[in-house]
C-alpha cells in the first residue's frame, strides 16, 4: 500500500519543491492538498482532493503523512495537530519559529510513535555533496576558513509574507536554516557565534542581509546571504592546509523544478561543466566535477522511515540545533557581541 500524503500549502514550497518530489517517489501518493489554488493543483494532480479545510485533511483516516509547506509561523500548530491526529509529519524549513515549540513536537512524535522530520533538502545539493566528499577524502587538509554564501540581486521588494514583519519572516529565517544546517553537518556544533543581521534595501521591512561567523577554535566558518549583490561571490570557498576549493553558482535542481522539469528527467541535478568548482593546491589547479544533486533522496528516506522503520532523513533535533544558532545570531546582532555556545548562553 502506498503512503497517502496530504500537502498543506501550494505556494512556492508546496508546488515547486514538495509536490514534484512526492510524485517522484513510487511508494507515495498525493491524495489531498489543503489550498485555495484548486485549479493549479488539478493541472498536476487531478485525482487529489483540494480543499481549504485543514481539519478535514487531519481527520481523513486514509492519510498517512502530512507535509507542511505553509508560512513559517503556522508550522508548529499544524505539526502538533497532525501528530495528535496520528499522522507522520514533514515540516518545511524552518522547523518552527520558537525553540520550545520544536522541543514539544519532538516529544509528541516520540510519545505517538510517529515519524517527524524537517525538509532540509539542501543536504542533497550537488555542490554541498561535492564539498562533503572533498572533506571526507582529506583533499583540503585541516580547514582554516570556510565560507558558504547565498547571494541574490533583488533590489525590488517581492510581494508575500516573507517580506512583512511577522514571526518567521526575513532572509535569516529563509536561507539561514539551510546554510547553518550544511555547516553543522560538516563541522558540528561551534564554540561560539557572532551575527550581523540588518535590512539594506530602502523599502525593506524585514532583514535582507546576514553574516554569521561560527568559531571552532581557530577555524572560522562564515555563512552569509544578501539581496543586493549582482556579481555573486563563490557559493562555497574552503581553505585548508592542503589547498582551497572554490565553487560558484547555485545547485540547479530548484531552477529545473521552477521551469516545470521533473526529478526523473535525465539531466536532473546535473551541474554544467562551466560551473564546476576549482581545487587549488601547491601542485596546481584542477576542475572538480560536481556531484549529481538528488533531492529525491529526502522523500525516498521518508518512505523508508514510515514503511520500514528506518531513521528519518533529517532528525528533528538536528533542525532544532540550527534554530538554536539562529536565536544566538539574533541576540549577537542585537547586542553586538560574541556568544559562547553553552547551554547557559
Amino acid at each position: 500500500m502506498p503512503v497517502n500524503v496530504a500537502l498543506f500549502g501550494y505556494g512556492l514550497a508546496g508546488a515547486v519543491f514538495h509536490a514534484p518530489l512526492i510524485a517522484a517517489e513510487p511508494r507515495m501518493r498525493l491524495t489531498r492538498v489543503v489550498s485555495s489554488r484548486k485549479e493549479e493543483v488539478a493541472r498536476s494532480f487531478p485525482d487529489a482532493i483540494v480543499s481549504r479545510d485543514a481539519e478535514a485533511a487531519m481527520a481523513d483516516g486514509s492519510v498517512d503523512l502530512v507535509v507542511i509547506a505553509t508560512p513559517n509561523e503556522s508550522h508548529a500548530q499544524l505539526a502538533r495537530d497532525a501528530l495528535l491526529a496520528g499522522k507522520h509529519v514533514v515540516v518545511d524549513k524552518p522547523f518552527v519559529v520558537d525553540f520550545a515549540d520544536g522541543s514539544d513536537l519532538i516529544e509528541i512524535a516520540r510519545e505517538r510513535n510517529r515519524m517527524l522530520t524537517v525538509f532540509h533538502n539542501r543536504r542533497w545539493d550537488g555542490d554541498f555533496l561535492t564539498v562533503a566528499r572533498l572533506l571526507a577524502e582529506g583533499r583540503l587538509g585541516e580547514i582554516a576558513l570556510a565560507e558558504f554564501r547565498w547571494d541574490r540581486f533583488r533590489p525590488e521588494i517581492k510581494q508575500g509574507w516573507r517580506e512583512v514583519p511577522r514571526d518567521g519572516a526575513g532572509l535569516l529565517a529563509d536561507l539561514g536554516p539551510h546554510l547553518i544546517d550544511q555547516a553543522l553537518q560538516l563541522f558540528g556544533q561551534p564554540d561560539a557565534v557572532e551575527g550581523d543581521v540588518t535590512c539594506q534595501r530602502p523599502a525593506g521591512l524585514v532583514d535582507d542581509y546576514f553574516e554569521i561567523t561560527l568559531h571552532y577554535g581557530a577555524k572560522r566558518v562564515i555563512l552569509s546571504a544578501a539581496s543586493l549583490i549582482a556579481a555573486a561571490r563563490p557559493r562555497f570557498a574552503l581553505h585548508g592546509t592542503k589547498g582551497s576549493f572554490v565553487k560558484y553558482g547555485i545547485d540547479p535542481q530548484e531552477e529545473t523544478l521552477r521551469a516545470g522539469g521533473k526529478p526523473g528527467d535525465p539531466t536532473y541535478g546535473i551541474d554544467a561543466p562551466e560551473n564546476y568548482g576549482t581545487l587549488t593546491t601547491g601542485t596546481g589547479r584542477s576542475s572538480i566535477p560536481t556531484e549529481t544533486g538528488n533531492w529525491r533522496a529526502f522523500y525516498e528516506r521518508v518512505a523508508d522511515a514510515i514503511l520500514d522503520g528506518a531513521p528519518p532523513p533529517v532528525e528533528p533535533a538536528e533542525a532544532l540545533a540550527g534554530l538554536s544558532i539562529i536565536e544566538r545570531v539574533r541576540r549577537s546582532a542585537r547586542d553586538g557581541r560574541l556568544l559562547r555556545f553553552t547551554p547557559a548562553s
